[in-house]
């Protein structure tokens, strides 16, 4: 039995799902957030970049974590492997390019509390905290049927449920994918000396091995080694991986004791071959998987959910089918190149720390002297990374929709 009918599902209930939900009720669009409670508290954190900030500030969320989320004012870069070409050590300055901040290092579970509070404001939000069970693509529209049997109608869905995606999959959309020999550890930390609003990231033969400050006297860390090492370092006691991750980070931050929590995430990258077709359209790890390096991911997908719901609204105010095929097509064309050279970057860098052919670590090393070197190379290697020019929505750069 169709118990709503809504111009816009939003299947997915992480940061990119919520924030798409949140900025389509903002303007008044009928819309359906699908996405069971979380079974347990996500501690892993996000770096915020300052479009993403801004777009937060936009939809009334950030004022709600802000004080729970440190600022990065510096991001360190050392050579830290034993090859015979290393890089000279590398710090980007945000006030270099007129900024007190490149972003916000923040916990997920505290970003995803402000947004839901954002969304249970909005009366043109409709939440259903369940999964979806099946989604059916019609001409005219999507039916998705919920797993309490509940049937919601749509003419867009916004799929943001994660790599295993049940609205890629029912969207006839299918992905390329590929693998590093590597894994991520994942966890934070207090340490003793302050972080200084540094971000300090040490590059390792088997990948990075990033501190990121978190308020106070704490960071979070992401590992990159190789998948052996990432579980037995995942199976040390917590005094033991304290005196390992001490000594990896060359003791910058004094002594370190690690908090209980930690994850192991193998690495990879898999991306859609369309991010929209069939009346839907992926955000998210939905449409791309990164390794997290960089900080891109997440920012990624919340430019994915900005973009669409400027084009949704766009369309809806004019009148028009908002899961026409001319929507869609026009955010293929506007994320193809954003995701394209993001996904290209964070492949290369990974790659060339693994690779030991020696031209290779040359041209890295090399690199990284030209961007210490050139000033405005830096700044504009910088501004690129925190705002990229390819098609920047209304919401990150602090625009109403």
């Amino acid at each position: 039995m169709r118990e709503l009918a809504v111009e816009v599902a939003v299947v997915g209930g992480g940061p990119a799902g919520l924030t798409a939900a949140v900025a389509l009720a903002s303007a008044g669009v009928e819309t359906a957030l699908i996405a069971p409670e979380a079974k347990k508290p996500d501690n892993r954190t996000t770096a915020l970049l300052t479009g993403s900030v801004a777009a937060l500030r936009e939809l009334g969320a950030w004022d709600r974590c802000a004080g729970e989320a440190a600022p990065l004012r510096a991001i360190r870069i050392v050579d830290d492997t034993k090859r015979l070409f290393r890089a000279p050590e590398v710090t980007f300055d945000a006030s270099e390019i007129g900024l007190e901040a490149f972003g916000y290092n923040i916990e997920n579970r505290h970003l995803v509390a402000a947004l839901e509070a954002c969304a249970a404001e909005f009366p043109d939000l409709k939440r259903f905290s369940e999964t979806a069970a099946g989604i059916a693509v019609e001409d005219d529209g999507v039916e998705i049927t919920l797993a309490s049997e509940r049937r919601i109608s749509a003419r867009l869905v916004v799929g943001a449920d994660g790599r295993r995606s049940l609205a890629r999959q029912a969207a006839g959309i299918a992905t390329t994918a590929s693998e590093y020999p590597q894994s991520a550890l994942t966890l934070n930390l207090a340490h003793t000396r302050p972080h200084d609003g540094v971000s300090t990231e040490f590059h390792t033969e088997s990948g990075p091995f990033t501190l990121v400050p978190l308020p106070g006297l704490r960071s979070s860390l992401v590992c990159v080694v190789t998948r052996r090492e990432a579980k037995r370092l995942s199976a040390l006691s917590d005094d033991l991986i304290s005196a390992e991750i001490e000594r990896r980070s060359h003791s910058i931050l004094g002594k370190v004791t690690v908090d209980p929590r930690r994850g192991v995430f193998p690495l990879g990258v898999e991306w859609a071959r369309s991010v929209a077709t069939n009346r839907t359209a992926l955000i998210g790890e939905a449409a791309h998987v990164f390794p997290p390096i960089g900080a891109q991911g997440l920012n990624l997908g919340l430019r994915d959910a900005a973009t669409i719901a400027e084009l949704v609204i766009d369309a809806w105010r004019k009148g028009e089918d908002v899961g026409a095929e001319d929507v869609l097509a026009r955010y293929r064309r506007l994320r193809r190149a954003d995701v394209i050279t993001r996904t290209a970057a964070v492949d290369l860098l990974n790659r060339t720390l693994l690779s030991d052919f020696l031209p290779v670590q040359g041209l890295r090393g090399f690199g990284l002297y030209l961007l210490d070197r050139i000033s405005p190379l830096r700044r504009a290697v910088m501004r690129e990374g925190v705002s990229p020019s390819l098609a920047e929505p209304r919401l990150m750069r602090g625009e109403a929709l």
